[in-house]
């Protein structure tokens, strides 16, 4: 199935527009391209309202209005809304070796109307399909049927994808059992296993029919009984089934919480222990707050420094040398101490002379010597008090400068030695600040849990599990019982059959129902094993390839997988699990989605366009390209709504690759962002035939995002 055009009417923004899509084999690609809020979600809406009705619409259309918001009464107080899509479905025949490709077109109209108030009431839609001939148009009865046969609705967010809300299939937001359950719906449905399960449940059902009808033959015989054992070990046999399945998804998501739980602690580890962060921390304040104590003495002791004495003797340390060294030469010159005076005094007052006269008052000879000596005494006694001090100098002089040399450090050497002592104190200070910071960050950055707490979770998931896999074991073991029990009936009841010739008939009945419920259950497990296998490596295959990662190399993700219980799993280096939402950027997100969906559309062999809005959004560089690339060719028909940006370095792909290209204007962008005034005054999407690299008076934007 391939879209060729698609007409809305007064369908929400899209008043009147006309959209056409590219068939050409070489050249796939269609390219919308509208800024935001210009009508690319609301085209795909209307795409799946055309084709799935009310179900398709956001809250399955539940308060969802279609008319445009801006609709003038004087119009119509009910709008008439429609949207009409032309496709093309092609079958082969083979003629003489060769496959004959036979097209049909068909048109399907999607109708409805919807008053213009407060209740948004709208009446039942009304869908039409007609095949497209050259006499003109047949309409095709029961249109819903043959739509769910190309586009089946299980499939819808599969070939109708919106950018944002695909990310479901794998983010961990969403229940993991939503996620299975989408994951699980896609495939059956492409696969085609819907089908066989549908066709194992019925033959089942059957053989417990047919077994009923062997109670009948003899309500009291053995026979009856053993068919009555048989259906009551068949209700057993499925309700202990139904309970290991649930055990084996209890213990699925068991193990899936073990493994957040192991990454949790992990996670905290990374970044360190707290507790043990907590206790180095505490160390480090106690450590700052013993050298906070030394900073202060050793300031007091460098403070005290500067009222030594020693400060003075080492500043005046040379004027000092020159003044000593003057008065010791005076000294060795006699020249101090002086005697003069206090012998001549030491004679008066003895009355001897030094000559050794008498000194007595009242002889003529003796009062001229007392007078001359007076004089002496007198003359000298300026001179003499100099000499006093110049004594007194040399000798303190000489003791303070002993003093000093006595003392182990000088005061350049005390003051050298505190200074160092003050700056070492101070970088050990400023080392201990640092290490404070680094561990506040540290605790500030770990996660809000502790590791004992975490670990004791761990502990119960663990047990959680080992419960599970003895209840499993138990339940195992009792389904084999009865499973050995039931064929041994089985047995019982097909020889006691074969007696009678009305037991025959429902033998054979019986055998050919269990005949065909084998060859389905292995054709179920065979499609469920191999195709869901390959769709699995296929996806791992254009995943990587869309990221560019390497298994070779050290890339963080090697490998994504679909599990048997149909979950999308992302592996990392020694096979630890990757969490979509932590460990995986916006584009590997949408690339691991587009990964599956490419994967399941091909491994399904089914022709059916990709409509994609905004695939490339949080995408850039390499990444950006690559899923462009892929997406391109891995598609029969691949439609993309695509934002300025998100085409922005993919302009040489798209020129490469697109068949149609046009461009989407909302004039309420005026004047803000586009630069002319729009022809129109409602509020709706406008076409024009501009492509990625151009731009004209219509669209023309203030930002030249469109240049």
């Amino acid at each position: 199935m391939k879209l060729l055009s698609a007409v809305f009417s007064n369908f929400r923004l899209l008043r009147d527009l006309r959209i056409e899509f590219s068939t050409d084999q070489d050249r796939p690609l269609t390219v919308i391209r509208a800024a935001n809020e210009s009508g690319k979600t609301t085209i795909l809406h209307g795409l799946q309202w055309a084709l799935y009705g009310d179900a398709a619409l956001p809250r399955k259309g539940n308060g969802f209005r279609l008319h445009p918001i801006d609709w003038d009464h004087a119009d119509g107080s009910v709008v008439d809304i429609s949207v009409v899509v032309e496709y093309e479905i092609t079958t082969h025949r083979r003629s003489g070796g060769k496959l004959i490709p036979n097209r049909k077109r068909y048109r399907l109209v999607r109708f409805a109307s919807e008053r213009v108030d407060s209740n948004k009431r709208r009446s039942s839609s009304t869908v039409k399909l007609f095949q497209l001939t050259d006499n003109g148009a047949n309409e095709i009865d029961s249109p819903d049927s043959q739509i769910n046969d190309e586009l089946p609705q299980d499939l819808r967010e599969v070939f109708f994808t919106d950018g944002d809300r695909a990310l479901s299939f794998i983010e961990s937001d969403v229940a993991p059992s939503t996620k299975r359950k989408r994951v699980e719906t896609a495939i059956r449905s492409l696969l085609g296993l819907a089908v066989i399960a549908n066709a194992i449940t019925h033959t089942k059902t059957s053989a417990n029919e047919l077994n009923k009808k062997v109670r009948e033959i003899e309500p009291t015989s053995l026979l009856s009984n053993i068919a009555s054992d048989i259906e009551s070990y068949e209700c057993k046999l499925q309700q202990s089934q139904q309970e290991l399945d649930r055990l084996t998804h209890d213990l699925q998501k068991c193990n899936q919480n073990i493994s957040k739980t192991e990454q949790e602690i992990y996670s905290v580890l990374e970044h360190g222990n707290k507790e043990s962060l907590v206790e180095e921390l505490k160390g480090v304040k106690t450590a700052k707050k013993l050298i906070d104590e030394k900073i202060n003495n050793a300031s007091k002791e460098h403070s005290s420094l500067f009222r030594h004495r020693s400060i003075a003797i080492d500043l005046l340390e040379v004027v000092l040398d020159a003044a000593f060294s003057k008065l010791e030469q005076l000294h060795n010159e006699g020249q101090f101490p002086s005697t003069t005076i206090p012998v001549l005094k030491g004679r008066l007052a003895a009355g001897i002379c030094i000559c050794g006269e008498l000194l007595v008052h009242g002889d003529k000879d003796s009062d001229d010597r007392i007078t001359h000596i007076q004089k002496m005494i007198a003359e000298h006694g300026t001179t003499d008090e100099i000499k006093k001090i110049q004594t007194d100098l040399y000798y303190s002089g000489a003791t303070l400068l002993q003093h000093n040399v006595d003392e182990p450090d000088s005061w350049r050497e005390q003051l050298s030695c505190i200074t160092k002592k003050r700056n070492d104190l101070d970088e050990q200070r400023n080392e201990m600040g640092r290490r404070q910071r680094m561990l506040e960050r540290k605790i500030a950055g770990i996660p809000n849990s502790d590791i004992k707490g975490l670990q004791n979770t761990l502990r119960e998931h663990q047990q959680c599990r080992d419960q599970i896999l003895q209840q499993q074991t138990a339940l195992s073991t009792k389904i084999e019982d009865l499973s050995k029990s039931l064929a041994e009936l089985k047995k019982d009841r097909d020889a006691r059959l074969s007696e009678e010739r009305r037991g025959a008939e429902l033998l054979a009945a019986l055998e050919l129902s269990q005949d065909v419920s084998k060859v389905l259950s292995n054709a179920y497990q065979q499609i469920t094993e191999n195709e869901l296998l390959k769709v699995s490596d296929e996806m791992n295959e254009l995943f990587l390839d869309m990221i560019g990662a390497s298994t070779e190399q050290r890339a963080l993700i090697r490998r994504a997988e679909i599990s048997r219980d149909f979950d999308i799993i992302v592996h990392g280096p020694n096979d630890r699990s990757l969490d979509p939402d932590r460990d995986l950027n916006g584009a590997s997100r949408r690339a691991l989605t587009l990964a599956f969906i490419m994967a399941l559309t091909k491994v399904s062999g089914v022709v059916a366009p990709n409509v994609i809005d905004t695939p490339l959004g949080m995408a850039s560089g390499y990444v950006k390209k690559s899923i462009l690339n892929i997406a391109i060719r891995e598609s029969k028909q691949l439609i993309l709504f695509l934002t300025p940006d998100e085409i922005s370095g993919c302009e040489e792909i798209i020129s490469r690759s697109a068949g149609k290209i046009f461009t989407l204007t909302n004039p309420a962008h005026y004047p803000k962002m586009l630069v002319n005034e729009p022809p129109v005054l409602e509020r709706k999407v406008l076409r024009c035939e501009c492509d990625h690299l151009t731009s004209c008076e219509l669209c023309e934007r203030r930002d030249h995002e469109f240049n």
